[in-house]
């Protein structure tokens, strides 16, 4: 099965710095195979055979503290549910000058779609729910007028690992050629 482990809150701000060289060889001293990191924020691709997603997440975490000592929050998503999310996301949300979109992964607690009504949007917010995360776009001049600010440092915040749109369409793009 063709995984993307998502870690939270890594080489954020000068802080729980990992060199994803490293990382990578974190990885396949775990016995995952086709490991590919992709930029600096926490996202490697990997292959593993039968192994519940539960047990795969505790080994990486770990892994990661024996190895870079630091306390880290991982999240698995496999292939499939990569693929669908890209799939049911619209072609016209991006990331560029004009406009921001984000993908909001959700652990297990928050992962329903009442989660819209607990993020308190405003009017210039556009969110989507599906399985496993929400997805935010807005207009870049609007991003200050953003119930989405209010978030950070709450329970929920805790909750989520955040990446832009242009990463998680690159993610399922690498994903794609190892499924290959």
């Amino acid at each position: 099965m063709i995984y993307v482990a998502l870690l939270r809150g890594i080489n954020v701000g000068g802080n729980n710095k990992v060199d994803m060289k490293k990382l990578k060889i974190t990885f396949e001293n775990l016995g995952f195979t086709n490991v590919i990191t992709y930029i600096n924020s926490g996202n490697i691709i990997f292959e593993a055979k039968g192994k519940k997603e539960e047990k795969i997440i505790k080994e990486i975490e770990l892994a990661i503290k024996k190895d870079f000592a630091l306390e880290i929050k991982v999240l698995i998503r496999d292939f499939e549910s990569i693929k669908t999310l890209c799939k049911k996301i619209p072609d016209s949300w991006v990331k560029n000058e004009t406009m921001r979109t984000d993908v909001m992964f959700l652990w297990e607690e928050f992962d329903n779609p009442k989660i819209l009504e607990d993020l308190k949007l405003s009017p210039v917010d556009n969110a989507k729910y599906f399985p496993g995360a929400v997805v935010w776009n807005i207009k870049d001049a609007d991003y200050n007028k953003s119930g989405m600010l209010k978030v950070i440092g709450t329970k929920i915040y805790k909750a989520m690992t955040i990446r832009n749109i242009n990463t998680v369409r690159k993610i399922f793009e690498i994903m794609n050629e190892v499924k290959s």
